[in-house]
């Protein structure tokens, strides 16, 4: 394909999947008040951690405990609205972009780097959604550690924007912190990192893991750092086993002088012989070669005959 051909690809599948984005959007916009039958609403599946707490923690606006956010300016309850409507259409139409970037990349690719390449792009898939879904788990407990303190002096009144925004903030980082052990398997494959390499420094990794999560997490609650640094450190300890085995494996199939550093000889160096000898066992003696045979000479042609004379009589 030419360089123009590429292009008019790169734009169909581009609209195609802004296109999918946009009914994504217009389904999620319309689930977050009203939702089919056997599921919840979108506006009730977010405000659900919030309302999970004791109503002595939170403000009552409608005198009949009901639970609900609080709207500050006459636009935030339709941008709360497009916001999550654009997330879940994010989210719904996901399956359609993902092939669309799929069908664009994989014709360039050879057969082991598409396998190795879906591979990868699964995992990290499968680890993003598996942090998101811990975050919002976690949401509710750390949520209750942020609320209950100086509960005596203020009550809860969280308005709808701040209360998502900190929940996406959330999600976010540990949806993003769940790839780091696939980071680390990358760096073991390119051969960049190896198992022997980190082996012994388990109690920094874990620290700086745990240091990681303090200053990472939204709201720094004790309950969310203890949870994103210890599911961290679980994800990587899985990690480096697996940069082990990889390691053990190559070190079997590749000879040892391919393990050496390039300035490091691969064995003592001998001293070479002399040139153009060869070794003669003791009390051996030489054969005298024989006669060399010579060529037989090679009939000379027979010499040109004169052109005086009766030549010239045989030529006219």
């Amino acid at each position: 394909m030419t360089l123009v051909e590429h292009l008019e690809e790169l734009r169909r599948r581009t609209i195609i999947s802004l296109a999918a984005v946009v009914v994504g959007t217009v389904i999620g916009f319309i689930w977050y008040q009203s939702s089919p039958p056997g599921l919840m609403p979108l506006g009730e599946i977010i405000r659900r951690p919030y309302c999970n707490l004791p109503a002595e923690l939170r403000a009552d606006f409608t005198g009949e405990g009901e639970c609900r956010l609080l709207a500050t300016n006459p636009f935030e309850m339709f941008m709360l609205r497009l916001k999550v409507g654009a997330l879940a259409g994010l989210v719904l139409s996901s399956p359609v972009w993902l092939l669309e970037i799929w069908s664009f990349i994989t014709p360039g690719l050879h057969k082991n780097e598409k396998r190795n390449t879906l591979t990868f792009v699964t995992l990290a898939v499968g680890l993003f959604v598996a942090g998101a879904a811990l975050a919002y788990f976690v949401l509710d407990k750390g949520l209750y550690v942020l609320m209950s303190i100086g509960g005596e002096v203020q009550v809860g009144a969280l308005s709808g924007g701040s209360y998502f925004n900190f929940l996406l903030g959330l999600i976010v980082v540990f949806g993003v912190s769940f790839e780091l052990p696939l980071i680390v398997i990358m760096l073991n494959l390119a051969g960049v990192l190896r198992y022997e390499h980190v082996k012994d420094k388990r109690r920094a990794i874990i620290l700086g893991l745990f240091i990681f999560a303090a200053f990472m997490t939204p709201g720094q609650d004790p309950f969310s750092m203890v949870a994103l640094g210890a599911s961290m450190s679980l994800l990587v300890e899985l990690a480096f086993q697996v940069c082990r085995v990889h390691d053990k494996r190559r070190g079997r199939e590749r000879p040892e002088w391919m393990q050496l550093d390039d300035e490091v000889a691969s064995g003592p160096v001998e001293p070479a012989g002399p040139i153009g000898t060869s070794a003669v066992a003791p009390g051996g003696a030489f054969e005298r070669p024989g006669p060399i045979a010579r060529p037989e000479p090679v009939d000379k042609p027979a010499p040109r005959q004169s052109l005086s004379g009766g030549a010239f009589d045989d030529i006219l």
